[in-house]
């Protein structure tokens, strides 16, 4: 029977469920779950969402079937496991989290051994392949292929700690994903200079078919991408709050303007402030400014005759329209 209910996977556990779901709750999009051990739960602000967390290459085959309309996993899982019968689409690939590069590392021994290019030489006199430990042969493959890096390699496919591999000798070297390498590290592995195979973070897919063929998925797609944009553009902004002394909104705004920093968005929002008989004229000043500029910012507003600065975190900054949601409707006519 035909399911109707629109589903969402989240990454079941790990780093990548934690970073999930607090990027999630940062964007308004918090989810409830009633018991930690359930591998459902739902989405308040979005109650049309049903919310399963699975492994995240599960996220990835659920997806590709169908079986699962959106879903939350690395990149490196996608692009692994993608295909090419373009059944997934990536509805936003800059998610800010999870964020880790997928490597070739070699003993640390190896001191000679600085570039990937530097492999083929390395291995000449040896008598047999070399082997390569590997969550991720496809993308592997396709590295060493593209740089004609080696002729005669073996891929060797583990799921287990591939960190040991060169250790107990089942393979010379390894191609896995790495954070901050201090697992490398503690295994007395090092990263090859050129070797980053692929910078992957977290990611939002969706399943074409269900996309093309049901409106409800699309109005959800459309919401998810609105949360998420609006809060990851807000992230890099302030709003400052301030009194401005002047003789008319005008003028304050041409001053302002001429401060590249207080210009906002599209402009300042000024209105008149109720003083007392025989003050001064005052403005309330309200205006975006970016998060690394801001001390700058406060210095000029008071330049132009402002005071009683305030300033407040922005939680969302929404667009007329999602710029990656317009992306999905191009993609989806393609």
């Amino acid at each position: 029977m035909e399911r109707k209910d629109i589903r969402l996977s989240l990454p079941s556990k790990g780093r990548l469920e934690v970073e999930a779901l607090d990027f999630l709750a940062r964007c308004g999009l918090e989810v409830s779950k009633l018991n930690p051990r359930q591998y459902q739960a739902s989405m308040p602000a979005l109650p049309g969402l049903t919310v399963l967390f699975q492994r995240p290459a599960d996220i990835m085959v659920g997806v590709q079937s169908g079986s699962i309309d959106f879903g939350i996993t690395g990149l490196d899982v996608v692009n692994e496991q993608q295909g090419s019968d373009g059944g997934v689409i990536l509805l936003h690939d800059d998610l800010g989290f999870g964020r880790c590069r997928l490597e070739l590392a070699v003993p640390e021994e190896w001191k000679e051994l600085r570039r990937v290019t530097e492999l083929a030489s390395h291995f000449v006199r040896l008598a047999r392949p070399m082997r390569i430990a590997t969550k991720f042969p496809v993308l592997t493959e396709n590295f060493l292929r593209e740089r004609a890096i080696l002729a005669d390699y073996e891929l060797i496919t583990a799921q287990g700690t591939l960190e040991v591999a060169p250790a107990i000798g089942y393979a010379d070297i390894i191609s896995d994903l790495v954070s901050s390498g201090q697992t490398l590290r503690d295994n007395r592995l090092r990263t090859l200079e050129d070797g980053c195979i692929l910078s992957s973070q977290g990611v939002l897919i969706g399943n074409r078919r269900v996309l093309t063929e049901r409106p409800s998925a699309l109005r959800i797609a459309r919401l998810l991408l609105e949360f998420i944009e609006a809060h990851l553009r807000a992230e890099g902004f302030f709003l400052l709050n301030a009194n401005v002394r002047g003789d008319s909104p005008e003028l304050i705004a041409t001053k302002m303007f001429a401060e590249t920093d207080l210009g906002g968005l599209q402009g300042p929002t000024i209105s008149r402030v109720l003083v007392r008989d025989g003050q001064p004229e005052m403005y309330a000043v309200q205006v975006i400014v970016p998060k690394d500029t801001i001390a700058d910012a406060v210095s000029k507003i008071r330049g132009v005759g402002g005071s009683g600065v305030v300033v407040s975190p922005v939680t969302y900054i929404f667009e007329e329209e999602p710029v990656r949601f317009r992306a999905l409707l191009e993609t989806l006519e393609s």
